[in-house]
């Protein structure tokens, strides 16, 4: 057993998706696309009598983050920082579930693969009803195509070759369970047309409109989002709204070009690691 680990996982932004129950849940998820970042979460994990959970030195509890303790017989301290806001479509409690699978694997020398991790983490997730894509597009990187539901084992992904300067304003939150727990039926039909445009286009632009387009059939926009969405238009920019959070994300400078003032940021080349 060693003291202590330290994991880094890139924010995801989810552009849409389309919601696959399943009564496993490694096996129930999403189907869609998205971005992951460079901002992120790094999640440090050490030994200890009894499993507690930090945020930004802040105690918390995330329901994901205790069943990966509890599956991986692993009980720790986990003191994670991020530079995301949780509940506005960054993916963080998927990061904090993904960080702690790896950092405890390697603490507690559990030995698994990563895809026995992200399973693991992905698992957590879903029965959380805190998301369905985050943890496998973060244990990928890039601007992953998640064009099968599930852990890695039955998930089958894509991605755009491409990498973009990333920049992101958030207005509040969502309640991602929330939204999952309610009738995702047309929001699940406007995410299939949308993944059916980026595989026949896997381009940042096609990502952008599709995104965009799935937004106002899934009937998710806000007032904020949406005006903030229309100004970048207006200013020749591509911008969507990160799901499912109050946040708009640009490419390049487009939020800025819209007179925001928004974080900043890039596409992450690579998936969760140590560090």
């Amino acid at each position: 057993m060693r003291e202590e680990a330290t994991a880094f996982v890139p924010g995801h932004i989810t552009g849409f998706f389309s919601t696959h129950p399943d009564d496993d849940p490694t096996k129930a998820g999403s189907r869609g696309a998205g971005l992951t970042l460079t901002d992120g979460v790094e999640v440090t994990v050490e030994p200890a009598t009894e499993s507690t959970v930090e945020l930004d030195g802040e105690s918390i509890e995330i329901d994901p983050v205790t069943t990966v303790l509890e599956t991986l017989d692993a009980p720790a301290r986990v003191e994670a920082e991020a530079d995301l806001p949780i509940g506005a479509g960054f993916g963080v409690s998927g990061a904090m579930a993904l960080g702690t699978a790896v950092a405890a694997n390697h603490v507690f020398e559990r030995k698994l693969s990563r895809n026995e991790l992200v399973t693991i983490a992905h698992g957590a997730e879903v029965q959380a009803g805190t998301g369905l894509g985050d943890v496998v597009a973060q244990a990928q990187g890039g601007i992953p195509i998640r064009l099968e539901p599930g852990c890695p084992q039955v998930n089958k992904l894509d991605a755009i070759p491409a990498r973009a300067r990333v920049e992101y304003v958030t207005f509040g939150e969502l309640s991602t369970a929330d939204v999952l727990a309610g009738d995702t039926d047309q929001l699940s039909m406007a995410g299939k047309t949308a993944l059916s445009r980026i595989v026949e286009e896997p381009t940042l632009l096609s990502l952008m409109y599709a995104s965009r387009q799935f937004a106002r059939e899934a009937e998710l926009l806000t007032s904020d989002v949406a005006e903030t969405i229309e100004d970048v238009a207006a200013a020749d920019g591509q911008a969507s709204m990160a799901m499912l959070g109050e946040t708009v994300f640009a490419l390049g400078t487009g939020l800025s070009d819209a007179g925001y003032e928004p974080s900043v940021c890039a596409t992450h080349p690579a998936g969760a690691v140590l560090k």
